[in-house]
């Protein structure tokens, strides 16, 4: 590792199994504190472990995003734990209803917006007093809906632009005060969810993960999906000084898979 984030602190919320505990683990191999929330407070309580392991310091905040005292406290909490934050990484992801806009109820696509965009944006705000005194960073987490209009992602493309729309107004608010605002959008993630689904789908349609990952690698330019770590690598990127003049900017981790 090259300490791209040496002495910095940084929160993750929607710390879980996959990306979350990459990305919370490649800022503490950079040099990174954490401040992990989640609404599950096992999978803090596992990566803080870990991050501990690597010789850095991790206080797990359960929380809840979409509630403004949960927010709130981990703000507190943040700020009395290091004294100051320099990125804030907003991963918080709730899997969607797969229906397409015919057939989707408007309170599961309120659902996704209350979580991709009002809470990302209440943490963004509350987190802003904090990362103005660092001239800090903000990291949203995307994904590579935004690129396609595929039938059934109708409600989380919903969600997600909103989501990157909000960022780029973020970006513009913000920068005077020195915060910068960017975003990653990762295509497929070859993590737990995804290996559990392919094995699912290997099940219903009689034939193997493996396969499903050939076909479904064939159509990106490097023939491989992205794993966590890759995902993470660009989070931390776009978190270290080495982007210090990039912000309103979405960068796009999909091995091929759309050209943005």
């Amino acid at each position: 590792m090259t300490g791209l984030l040496d002495g910095s602190v940084v929160v993750v919320s929607g710390i879980g199994p996959s990306l979350g505990r990459s990305i919370a683990l490649r800022c503490a191999a950079e040099g990174a504190d954490l401040v992990l929330a989640a609404r599950t407070a096992s999978y803090l309580d596992d990566v803080a472990k870990e991050v501990a392991g690597l010789g850095r310091q991790a206080v797990a905040v359960p929380t809840d995003i979409t509630d403004e005292a949960s927010a709130t406290k981990l703000v507190v909490k943040a700020v009395d734990a290091f004294g100051h934050v320099d990125a804030l990484i907003n991963n918080a992801f709730a899997i969607p209803s797969m229906k397409d806009l015919a057939h989707t109820e408007p309170a599961s696509i309120r659902a996704g917006l209350e979580l991709s965009l009002f809470g990302t944006l209440r943490l963004s705000q509350l987190f802003t007093a904090a990362l103005a005194a660092t001239r800090g960073s903000i990291v949203m987490i995307n994904s590579a809906v935004i690129r396609h209009s595929q039938p059934k992602y109708g409600g989380y493309k919903i969600a997600k632009a909103s989501l990157l729309a909000m960022s780029q107004t973020l970006a513009s608010e913000l920068g005077p005060q020195g915060i910068r605002v960017n975003t990653v959008a990762p295509g497929y993630i070859w993590g737990s969810t995804l290996k559990s689904y392919f094995e699912h789908l290997a099940q219903k349609y009689g034939t193997t993960s493996e396969q499903i990952y050939r076909q479904t690698a064939s159509t990106m330019d490097l023939r491989r999906l992205p794993e966590p770590d890759e995902i993470a690598d660009a989070v931390v990127f776009l978190s270290s000084s080495h982007a210090r003049a990039i912000t309103g900017q979405c960068l796009d981790v999909n091995c091929g898979e759309y050209h943005h």
